[in-house]
């Protein structure tokens, strides 16, 4: 477990992805099964294990803690894991005590919330400050910020010297603590065999257009089609089994149990998961609410439709298309699609057009909520994981922007985690601030020291590591559209909301109402 939790904290606060693969490949190469097995589950947030809640953590910690002292410490510290993983009081632990991840990890998976809650004290008590860290980031689930299922599998391709995509094909076909994986990787048996279930394919990805290069392309070379503003999955059904897989290979199947319904067997999709009502608060809140869940509930399932849209079939009754020419992929879709028409599945429809200006037309002038551009497609491309250039070109719609004041900040994580750089903003609504949208000024921003000071000295409330400050500052926000919520009081949010810029120069009562983004939304 020490290893293990020393190679988390040097995750946290590494911010730079190759170093961050290269600090995982390290401890592979050092870690023995099922050690690192266990550890590669964890990081991957393969384990299906019982979340121990914020209340109940406390309650433990109360058992342990004067609860003036831990409340002092909490609003110094900030994070809650992190404050009960100092405070906790026992006296250095001896290497005998302390609890192996292995013991760990099979101790938790398949456990109730009860015993699981039960067993934490236990394992606190035979760790160090480190240990215990790691440990209540696994049992309440705070290891989104340092780890993910694509970095496992990078740091398992660059410690292995196998390809990612042979490592892709067959990582859903393997259980923790992936034994069977690690002797292929060292040559110490072949491959795992995995004919009959779901593989996921690395996605094909689009390069950004330069609108000056358009005039040396021939139109006719070219498909047309919108670029959705939802979340790129790949539907796949093979032997039986139905999965849906994110853009870096997560398995959200869970999250989404209607779509796919009756597909049918023998076939992978290419596509976009959007909202049903792009046009409502759930359209981006609502996928990212059910993309984060591993289940889904039905009252989620009723609040959030999601459809899947179609744009591209990699597999079908066991031929591989992805070497056919994209207009040929695309007419095998049609036809499939117009045999029978699947629920919570729909098509996405190409553009007719002759002439790059009556793109260029239909670019400016479509501003429905859930499109984000246009996606030119060559005709003849292959299906081919990766970037690759010349092959499909995003052109994107120019951002809005509007001026919003500063209301709250947050620290962030990793390298920027003793920094004030997770923002809430909002516009005036009369002579009040009401919140429209949130955004993280990374720790690569130059100007981030000065926020941080700034939030620092014009803070006029404390909610745990939540500050509130003065209306003085205000922020330009670059984002794709507006959408109404429910969730904020001026009733609106920014879509992909991001800080172009702090207007040290503008006066805070000069910038934006809520008034003139509704009128956007509109």
């Amino acid at each position: 477990m020490k290893r293990f939790a020393e190679a988390i904290e040097a995750l946290q606060r590494t911010v730079e992805p190759r170093a961050r693969v290269s600090l995982l490949a390290d401890y592979l190469a050092n870690a023995g099964d099922p050690e690192r097995g266990w550890a590669l589950a964890i990081i991957a947030g393969a384990l299906d294990i019982p979340k121990v809640t914020p209340a109940e953590l406390r309650a433990l910690v109360a058992e342990r803690v004067d609860p003036a002292l831990f409340a002092w410490s909490h609003e110094y510290v900030g994070d809650l894991g992190e404050t009960v993983a100092l405070i906790w009081p026992v006296e250095t632990p001896s290497e005998n005590a302390m609890p192996a991840l292995a013991e760990i990890a099979e101790g938790l998976l398949g456990s109730t919330r009860e015993e699981a809650r039960g067993r934490l004290a236990e394992w606190l008590d035979g760790l160090d400050p480190a240990g215990r860290w790691a440990l209540l980031r696994l049992a309440t689930g705070g290891l989104r910020a340092c780890a993910s299922p694509r970095l496992a599998r990078d740091a398992l391709a660059a410690w292995s010297g196998v390809s990612l995509e042979r490592i892709e094909r067959v990582w859903h076909g393997v259980d923790p603590p992936y034994l069977p994986l690690f002797a292929w990787l060292e040559g110490r048996s072949r491959e795992p065999e995995l004919r009959e279930h779901p593989r996921f394919t690395p996605f094909m990805l689009a390069t950004a257009l330069d609108e000056r290069s358009l005039e040396s392309l021939d139109p006719r070379d070219w498909c047309a089609e919108w670029k959705w503003d939802g979340i790129r999955a790949e539907l796949v059904c093979s032997g039986g089994a139905r999965r849906l897989y994110s853009r870096l290979g997560d398995d959200v199947s869970g999250a989404f149990p209607e779509i796919g319904e009756g597909v049918g067997d023998d076939i992978a999709l290419d596509g976009e998961l959007l909202s049903v009502r792009p046009g409502e608060a759930a359209s981006r809140e609502g996928l990212r609410r059910r993309v984060l869940r591993s289940r889904a509930s039905a009252s989620i399932l009723e609040e959030c439709p999601i459809v899947f849209r179609a744009y591209d079939l990699l597999r079908l009754d066991g031929a591989d298309l992805r070497t056919q020419p994209f207009t040929e992929r695309r007419l095998r879709l049609e036809e499939w699609y117009r045999a029978t028409p699947r629920t919570s599945l729909d098509l996405s429809p190409l553009i007719p057009f002759k002439a790059w200006d009556e793109l260029r037309a239909c670019r400016a002038a479509e501003r429905e909520p859930g499109i984000e551009g246009l996606m030119l497609k060559r005709a003849d491309a292959f299906y081919l994981s990766g970037r690759r250039e010349g092959a499909w070109l995003k052109w994107k719609r120019d951002a809005f922007t509007a001026d919003c004041v500063l209301m709250y900040a947050q620290r962030g994580q990793g390298e920027a985690a003793s920094f004030y750089g997770d923002l809430t903003f909002g516009a005036w609504d009369q002579r009040s601030l009401v919140p429209v949208g949130k955004a993280f000024l990374g720790c690569a921003d130059l100007e981030l020291p000065e926020i941080d000071r700034w939030v620092r000295e014009n803070t006029v409330e404390r909610y745990g590591p939540v500050r509130e400050v003065s209306p003085g500052l205000v922020l330009e926000i670059a984002f794709e559209g507006v959408a109404s919520s429910r969730r904020h009081k001026s009733g609106l949010t920014l879509r992909s909301p991001r800080i172009a810029r702090i207007r040290w120069d503008k006066p805070a009562e000069e910038a934006d109402t809520v008034a003139a983004l509704a009128r956007l939304a509109e």
